[in-house]
């Protein structure tokens, strides 16, 4: 029989985790009053509640100073202070918290760590399970056996419980030591100040070897070379933050299992703070009634309703559309309808491709509505417009005068979100829940139907409402487009840059379908001979997809050392494998074998099936909206993820070729653009003088750290210096660099140091941007594209130290795609302008692919080169390398 459960919440840490989780786009009533931390802890206890029925829960919190303070005055004293905005929203979380059932507790004098230690070692006494629900990693150190941390609960998702097992695999030590690994390395986050130079790595290495913290201080005298020193040296703080970051389990708090029961729910308030939220999403969960938005829609179908609509669109001045079609693949589908919306208040459904009913004339479209579309004095608005401009193209209905895309601002106002989709939208931002596509074609698992099988009636009601909530969003997110000086990006680069790409997609590439066949063929053969190798170095047979049988062969007969534990087994993933290829063959070849899978049956393989019956080209879609730091991503192929360095992957970029006779590739490539943008973004004049003198920069680099002649660094030095000088992008640390480079982590460490020593502006550029990040709560790139990184006030060292990493690789990466972007906006328009035959078909990262007209190399050379130059003014010069060739690994050299 299951123990009756303790569910204790830190209540801080949750309200936090709510308020940093809307940062981005901070959710607000009517009052613009920000509702963000209550709407969080709601969820979050409702989550709670719903997917764990607790017998037995409490929200403690935090009470004044403690014991802490007194010892160590600076403890926390480097946190920020709580944002107004969140603290005028704790008297209501504590009433809707009471509401719902759940009691308050709280000391003065004690943190919440303290009396949830407390009370958790009391639970246990009285027989009860007990879970310690957040976030915070201090807590791991209260783990036993009857005692859990769980993860508060994400939507959809029940929350991680940490037992001892899972806290070791996580943490890298058992629960009873994790306060010697916290004392060891400090914690940033609380100000517990730790060794000096000694990181979390370190210190858990240190507790392995020798155990507690009196155990390592005692062994420093054996332990060589700086480590020894600091840990001699910084003893007494070792010992003090050991006091600071051990949490008491004999505060005076007394468990009243009673008191902390759950009970019924006060609906009468719970109701009342609910609507004075104004949170439909909380209405509903709580089982208030919703209104839905009121939607009017009409049909129009004959000439007098259909230049009834065109005059009421040029009266506006703008327009919100959508198309309904047969297939969400737009170079494969056909014009069902096309949706109107100029209020925001009834939407127009105009049929044209319905297999029953009433149906407009294509002609007449063409003729009343065409010089509408295409006049770019008037504004045109789509949730992902390019997709309906495919359609309406080819329809013979040319789209002109774009000036919105709601899900393109949507993904600047928050691009750390992968929720840009209209029903999303609509429920967040209008309280509004779409109708549902499988309420018109049916569930996809039950075959579901077209677009043009649904009755008339029943599209124009979904299409109306796509076009009417558009229209809406459009109204709430231009002012926020506005007021964050994300307007000029959003009216410049990105809605200039859809049409562009969408002539890219319709353009498409060719490739050469028996050259992959051929490639098919040879890479099976390979993973055959691959697997005979396999089962010969592990001295039996078996099934190399197997996972389980994969850990017997390398766990009990190899006898190597597993490194991750799943709830199947010892992990046989490919980074636990990467470190067991070092020690025995098979690893190695496993992993050979499964980068060949994986490209055979990702890009071998699929790539002709990928082939358009209709043009006999690829036609891949790009994303505007999906990678966080601004860069296009692609896919139906991912061509981001082709590989370069291999074999393999250049075989692959050998079969895109140009589309006939008469035509080449010509490829257009950045030159070190991430660097030369450090470069100005740092204003590090060594930097800037290597590329403006056209250095060789990572031969520079080497010669300045190791104090040589640059014709005195070799290849492994300038190696050396070409991964420090990237991994600085990448915020790559000690332990990355150690990887990487086949050092000792002290080593890598020197060799960081000497880097800054030698460009010490770029050392106070990663500094100032992570500072100004953490203060802002987002960090810019060179055109003000913000990317939104609450994390740096995460209490997890791990996700904090992600977070300034991106901080720093968003500045530099992030500027790198506004620049790509403006390229190809001003190398289309010079295309158009020139009237050349040869189209921009492929970008990937810093590199354009064109397919061009043989006798059209010179000009377009020259426009591609003028261009991409010519795009940003930087304090170092822009080069672009070019390349022809039959195919795109020629082309690409």
């Amino acid at each position: 029989m299951p123990r009756p459960t303790l569910y204790l919440i830190d209540g801080y840490a949750l309200a936090y985790r709510a308020y940093y989780a809307f940062i981005r786009q901070p959710l607000t009533n009517a009052k613009g009053q920000n509702i963000s931390a209550v709407y969080g802890v709601t969820h979050g206890v409702l989550d709670l509640l719903e997917k764990h029925r607790p017998d037995h829960l409490a929200f403690v919190l935090d009470k004044g100073k403690t014991f802490r303070h007194e010892i160590f005055p600076e403890y926390k004293g480097t946190r920020a202070k709580m944002p107004d905005e969140m603290r005028a929203q704790l008297e209501q979380m504590r009433e809707m918290v009471l509401a719902m059932g759940v009691p308050i507790l709280e000391k003065e004098g004690y943190e919440a760590d303290d009396l949830m230690g407390s009370l958790a070692r009391q639970g246990e006494s009285a027989g009860l399970d007990v879970f310690l629900v957040t976030s915070d990693k201090d807590f791991y150190q209260l783990v036993t056996p009857r005692t859990s941390v769980l993860t508060p609960p994400r939507s959809g998702e029940p929350g991680v419980v940490f037992d001892s097992v899972k806290v070791e695999e996580r943490f890298g030590v058992p629960p009873e030591h994790v306060v010697d690994v916290l004392a060891l390395a400090g914690d940033s986050a609380d100000n517990v100040p730790g060794v000096p130079g000694v990181g979390m790595k370190t210190a858990i290495k240190l507790v392995r070897t020798y155990g507690d913290v009196a155990s390592v201080l005692k062994h420093a005298p054996e332990i060589k070379g700086r480590l020894g020193e600091k840990l001699a040296t910084h003893a007494d703080l070792a010992r003090l933050s050991l006091e600071l970051v051990v949490i008491d389990r004999d505060a005076p708090v007394d468990l009243d299992l009673e008191a902390v029961r759950i009970g019924g729910r006060d609906e009468d308030r719970l109701r009342e703070l609910v609507v004075g939220l104004e949170s439909h999403s909380l209405m509903e969960r709580i089982g208030l009634e919703v209104e839905g938005m009121e939607l009017l829609f009409e049909i129009a179908t004959d000439r007098p309703a259909l230049e009834a609509v065109a005059n009421e669109i040029r009266a506006a001045g703008s327009v919100t559309l959508d198309t309904e079609t047969t297939d969400i693949d737009p170079t494969r589908a056909e014009l069902v309808g096309i949706s109107l919306s100029v209020d925001g208040a009834r939407g127009i459904y105009i049929p044209v491709g319905h297999r029953e009913g009433p149906s407009a004339d294509p002609a007449t479209i063409r003729e009343v509505l065409g010089p509408v579309l295409a006049d770019p004095a008037i504004g045109k608005c789509g949730q992902n417009i390019k997709y309906d401009l495919h359609l309406l193209e080819r329809a013979d209905l040319p789209i002109r005068g774009i000036d919105c895309d709601t899900m393109i601002a949507s993904y600047l106002l928050d691009a750390s979100s992968r929720q840009h989709g209209l029903d999303f939208l609509a429920m967040r931002h209008l309280g509004h829940r779409m109708i549902p596509i499988s309420s018109l074609i049916g569930e996809r698992r039950g075959g579901q139907m077209t677009m043009d099988e649904v009755a008339v009636g029943k599209a124009a009601e979904y299409a109306a409402e796509d076009a009417v909530v558009t229209h809406r969003l459009r109204d709430i997110f231009l002012p926020q487009l506005d007021e964050k000086e994300l307007a000029p990006l959003f009216r410049e680069v990105e809605i200039p840059l859809i049409p562009v790409l969408a002539r890219m997609e319709a353009e498409g590439v060719a490739i050469a379908v028996e050259r992959l066949k051929a490639l098919s063929r040879e890479l099976g053969e390979r993973s055959i001979a691959l697997e005979k190798q396999i089962h010969e170095a592990a001295g039996e047979s078996f099934n190399v997809n197997s996972p389980k049988q994969l850990q017997h062969i390398l766990f009990d007969k190899i006898g190597l050392k597993p490194t991750k534990k799943t709830k199947t087994g010892y992990s046989t993933d490919a980074s636990v494998l990467a470190v067991l290829a070092n020690e025995h063959e098979v690893p190695r070849l496993i992993l050979e074998n499964r980068e060949l899978v994986k490209l055979r049956s990702t890009y071998v393989d699929a790539l002709p099936r990928l082939v358009n019956p209709r043009t006999g080209r690829i036609h891949t879609s790009f994303h505007q909206t999906v990678a966080a730091t601004g860069r296009l991503s692609s896919s139906d192929p991912n061509l981001q993820n082709i590989p370069i360095r291999t074999d393999e992957g250049r075989k692959i970029r050998e079969a895109f070729v140009a589309r006939g006779p008469g035509r080449v590739l010509l490829t257009a490539d950045y030159s070190q653009i991430e660097l030369r943008i450090l470069a100005h973004l740092s204003g590090d004049e060594h930097l800037k003088q290597a590329f403006a003198g056209g250095e060789d920069v990572h031969r520079a680099t080497a010669a300045r750290i190791f104090g040589v002649e640059p014709d005195a660094v070799d290849g492994a030095l300038r190696r050396r210096a070409k991964t420090v000088n990237f991994g600085i992008i990448y915020g790559m640390g000690a332990f990355g660099l150690s990887s990487r480079l086949d050092i000792s982590i002290e080593d890598a460490a020197e060799f960081i140091d000497a880097y800054f020593r030698s460009f010490p502006r770029i050392r106070e550029f990663v500094d100032e941007t992570v500072s100004r990040t953490r203060k802002e709560g987002y960090v810019t790139t060179m055109l003000k594209r913000r990317r939104y990184l609450p994390e740096l006030n995460d209490r997890n060292r791990q996700i904090r130290e992600f977070a300034e990493r991106a901080a720093v690789n968003t500045a530099i990466q992030g500027s790198a795609a506004d620049l790509i972007k403006v390229s190809m906006i001003r190398i289309d328009r010079r295309l158009r302008d020139e009237s050349l035959q040869s189209v921009m078909t492929l970008q990937v990262h810093d590199e354009l692919v064109f397919d061009a007209a043989e006798e059209e190399m010179e000009p377009l050379v020259r426009i591609v080169r003028d261009e991409m130059v010519g795009a940003f003014e930087i304090d170092v010069p822009l080069e672009v390398d070019t390349g022809v060739g039959g195919n795109w690994l020629e082309a690409h050299g």
